[in-house]
């Protein structure tokens, strides 16, 4: 079974006399999350822009399913959901009324899925609470219940955590998260919040000046970066085994100065520190340590703006 669900080979994007993409070669795993990184004016939202069909490519070709003529394509992209920046909402009607409105404008019959949608974002009792009146956040969470309308395999977000406060970012990576885990969806989230993505994203694309410089799992990273949790501990040794068999993770290293590092389970520090507390170990430090993700991007292209 293909699960190469997007290809590009040779993409071009030219305006005038500037390559805003150049020659871009990138496939997409059916199943993953991607986080797509570039400094601003890197190329991410031309790309995402000729994905949907909002844009046309100077050059190359585009398939999504293994589909690449223009009329093939049109079809295949009824697969796709997306959110390209701020989602355009009317915020004089409700949830329920906005997704109806979009229901009725892309021909989906079935009047279910709006319930279905509100559900899966966490937005279900909303009630006749005007869009006006929603927080940030619930706009961003509606704005992505009506790119699942047509309950796509594969869902583009363009900056889909911009603006929003710490509680709101955490909403939003626990619903994408769920949607992967739950229904299976593709997602490829384009942010400059990097460190967000790295809690977020399986794999990352690395793109600068319309070009692709890396694409790299976060296994990966995690390895180059030496990403880890520095555990500070009285009776390290002791601490070392306690999460080696607790944990079932061989991915640990005791330091020359008694610090552990464990590279493993670096999305879930609330469990290591539970599982070192049930043993009776004392812990005077716990702490994620290495390089960053933005550490790691700033690395292989210079400079310091992000979009």
């Amino acid at each position: 079974m293909n699960t190469i669900i997007l290809e590009a080979q040779a993409l071009t994007k030219a305006y005038k006399q500037t390559l805003a993409l150049d020659h871009i070669d990138l496939k997409i795993e059916k199943g993953k999350i991607y986080g797509f990184i570039g400094q601003n004016g890197a190329g991410k939202t031309t790309f995402l822009r000729l994905v949907t069909g909002l844009a046309f490519p100077s050059n190359g070709t585009l398939s999504l399913w293994g589909k690449s003529t223009p009329s093939q394509l049109q079809e295949q992209r009824k697969r796709i959901g997306c959110m390209i920046e701020t989602p355009a909402l009317f915020p004089n009607l409700t949830a329920y009324q906005n997704m109806e409105v979009q229901r009725i404008q892309r021909g989906i019959p079935d009047r279910a899925i709006i319930e279905k949608c509100l559900h899966m974002v966490n937005l279900p009792d909303t009630g006749k609470k005007l869009v006006r009146n929603f927080s940030l956040g619930m706009r961003q969470r509606l704005g992505i219940a009506i790119a699942l309308l047509n309950t796509p395999e594969l869902l583009i977000l363009d900056e889909p955590i911009n603006g929003l406060d710490p509680a709101g970012i955490v909403e939003i990576r626990k619903l994408l998260k769920s949607l992967n885990k739950e229904y299976g969806m593709t997602i490829l989230i384009s942010s400059h919040i990097l460190e967000e993505l790295y809690q977020t994203a399986s794999d990352f694309i690395l793109i600068d000046k319309g070009k692709i410089i890396e694409e790299i799992s976060d296994r990966e990273l995690n390895e180059r970066c030496k990403r880890h949790i520095a555990i500070k501990v009285k009776n390290s040794e002791r601490a070392l085994l306690v999460l080696e068999e607790e944990l079932h993770t061989e991915q640990l290293q005791l330091m020359p100065d008694g610090v552990i590092r464990l590279y493993d389970h670096l999305d879930d520090i609330d469990t290591v520190a539970e599982v070192l507390s049930q043993a009776h170990l004392l812990v005077t430090g716990l702490s994620l340590s290495g390089d960053t993700l933005e550490d790691y991007f700033l690395s292989k292209v210079g400079g310091s703006s992000h979009d």
